[in-house]
């Protein structure tokens, strides 16, 4: 690592933490030294870890997580997966062919077929200290408590087992990966302001603490790796990963290789590995070396080269809309279940369509900024990573497209409108894992989430959406941001309240229904039409109006929000625009004239640009015929 790139996360940490001095998070430095076993996908392995209490507590226990434990029958895992109304299609199978109900996979798993990790020797500063494993998560009773801004070292062994491929992590996928090598070692669980994270692994996402991973992974020698952070002894091991990856001869008489990676500031350590990967490089300008790693298959090497250079505008496009990426490399790796994403990687399924390998790049390498700079806690919040990737992902796809059809974003509204208008809808504030259906969640956290920052839009309009993004992505790269930390920043951006968008958009499941109730002419002899609006539904909003002549011109109309303290500038200039006075959420009622004939008027419609939410189109125009 160059170190000038150190000092730029130092720095850039230092000065944001000086920005709030209220704000503090954890530390840690990881080493580890694993050996892996190819045969019984066992490995064992040793781990130190420092760690450094930034907060103003005195820590008497701390804990872990223990991944893998997840995948044996009778896990908390296996029985959600057992009991949810929509389970993943992937964790469940037919025993056989003639059966007509699946059943979970993990319930049939043999002894040498599920995942574990298992914890020994556990020691805080060469003391040892009780380490209880509670099924995915290892609760450790200090032999010392860590005071606040003090630092201690613990050290632990640890063996563990790479279950078949279930979800995510795993061994010999369906495309025929030998190694899928995510959530593998013993991780420390974060501790913030909230307290403890400390959540058993059911089924879906993650939260890890900010700090420097060095492993070394021995494995049989023809197996090539890729994965989280940089290769520091390519020329030792006779891989030279910064050039093509050209891999040299190894003596016969040495069986296993030591792969050495160092990754900074990041809060997770992933690696795959696969005796057939081809390994190509692109250099993304003035930017990082994109590396992509994928099997040796005829029927997918033209798909995955031509997606290379897509895959460099991809970058180059969010380097631009959100803010730099701040590492020297990215590694695009077939080794996933879907695709799913980590520190300075992906793990994807490699197989399929052109564009499918391209929609699933755009997204992953999209959450390098929304979970892995910006590192929400996506259990709690999974709507700020996945709503918000999602948000970048349809922009630059649809940005990029050589034909453009329609934007991605309409089929989002749509889905969104259909879940609200389910009657099971759940808040966004849901924990991940707490969804009754995993449909709910998807559409919850991917859809909805992406439609708080469209819908941002309609609030404080395009080129301020744009700059909260950026002044965002500045002021939180290398932090844990909140839900509210968006909201305020969107507030600095423009000056607008946004307190009643968080609240409602997030935490409850008040819909937007707005209604133009009645148009009429005016009694007396001045020509001009009255206008009656109504509020529906519970969540308020500011109101765009635009009315339509028969004469082919037109005219808006902006209604403020009285508790948004607010006036958006017009979205249209080109069309002539009156401000009216403001709408007060307690009154459903409104009513504005238009100081022309009802006669010269064709069409009125409530947010012509359809982004704001409304759940009931069909009264938010009223056309004269």
């Amino acid at each position: 690592m160059k170190k000038a790139f150190l000092s730029f996360l130092i720095f850039n940490f230092i000065s944001l933490t000086a920005q709030n001095s209220t704000y503090w998070q954890q530390h840690v430095d990881y080493k580890m030294e694993v050996s892996m076993d190819v045969k019984t996908y066992q490995y064992t392995g040793k781990q130190e870890l420092v760690y450094t209490n930034n907060s103003n507590d005195t820590l008497y226990k701390v804990y872990y997580h223990l991944f893998n434990n997840a995948f044996q029958p009778g896990s908390e895992m296996d029985m959600r997966l057992q009991s949810i109304k929509d389970p993943d299609g992937r964790m469940f199978t037919k025993l056989k062919e003639s059966d007509e109900k699946k059943q979970s996979r993990i319930a049939n798993l043999q002894p040498d077929e599920i995942g574990f990790l298992h914890v020994s020797n556990f020691k805080q500063d060469g003391v040892s200290a009780i380490a209880r494993e509670i099924e995915t998560i290892l609760e450790v009773s200090l032999a010392q408590p860590i005071l606040p801004g003090k630092s201690t070292t613990f050290t632990l062994d640890f063996q563990g087992q790479v279950p078949v491929q279930i979800r995510r992590s795993g061994r010999n996928n369906k495309e025929g990966i030998a190694l899928s090598m995510s959530q593998w070692y013993p991780k420390m669980a974060e501790f913030d302001f909230e307290g403890w994270h400390a959540d058993a692994y059911i089924s879906r996402e993650f939260h890890g603490v900010w700090g420097n991973f060095d492993v070394k992974i021995t494995i049989d020698k023809n197996y090539i790796l890729g994965g989280t952070g940089y290769l520091q002894n390519g020329n030792e091991i006779g891989y030279n990963y910064q050039d093509e990856g050209v891999k040299v001869k190894i003596p016969r008489k040495q069986k296993t290789l030591t792969w050495h990676f160092k990754a900074p500031m990041v809060h997770d350590f992933t690696w795959a590995a696969d005796k057939d990967y081809i390994h190509d490089i692109a250099q993304v300008p003035n930017g990082a070396k994109l590396h992509f790693l994928y099997k040796n298959k005829e029927e997918i090497k033209e798909n995955w080269k031509k997606a290379q250079q897509k895959t460099v505008e991809l970058m180059q496009f969010y380097n631009s809309f959100v803010g730099k990426y701040p590492y020297e490399q990215y590694s695009i790796i077939q080794g996933g279940d879907g695709g799913m994403e980590y520190a300075m990687c992906t793990l994807i399924l490699g197989e399929g369509s052109y564009d499918g390998l391209v929609g699933v790049i755009a997204h992953e390498m999209g959450h390098s900024w929304f979970q892995h700079i910006l590192a929400s806690n996506e259990s709690k919040h999974s709507w700020m990573d996945e709503g918000f990737t999602t948000f970048i992902e349809d922009t630059v796809l649809y940005e990029l497209s050589d034909k453009k059809g329609p934007d991605p974003i309409i089929a989002s509204y749509k889905a969104y409108v259909n879940m609200a208008n389910s009657g099971d809808e759940q808040p966004l504030s849901t924990h991940a894992d707490r969804f009754d259906r995993n449909k709910l969640y998807s559409t919850a956290s991917y859809i909805k989430g992406e439609l708080f920052l469209t819908q941002l839009e309609y609030l404080i309009g395009r080129d301020n959406l744009l700059k909260t993004i950026k002044r965002f992505y500045s002021d939180f790269k290398f932090k844990h941001p909140t839900p509210n930390d968006i909201k305020r920043t969107a507030e600095r951006v423009s000056g607008a309240l946004l307190d009643w968008y968080l609240v409602d958009w997030t935490q409850t499941t008040n819909t937007i229904d707005y209604a133009i109730k009645n148009v009429e002419s005016a009694t007396d002899d001045v020509p001009r039409t009255g206008v009656s609006l109504e509020r529906i539904g519970r969540m308020p909003m500011p109101i765009d109006v635009l009315v339509e002549y028969t004469d082919g011109t037109k005219e808006s109309f902006y209604i403020p929000l009285r508790m948004m303290n607010y006036e958006k500038k017009n979205p249209t200039p080109s069309i002539k625009r009156t401000i009216l006075n403001d709408w007060a959420w307690g009154n459903p009622n409104y009513f504005f004239e238009i100081p022309k004939s009802k006669t010269t008027i064709k069409k009125i419609t409530i947010d012509p640009s359809g982004l704001m939410a409304d759940v009931k189109s069909e009264n938010n125009s009223y056309e004269i015929k």
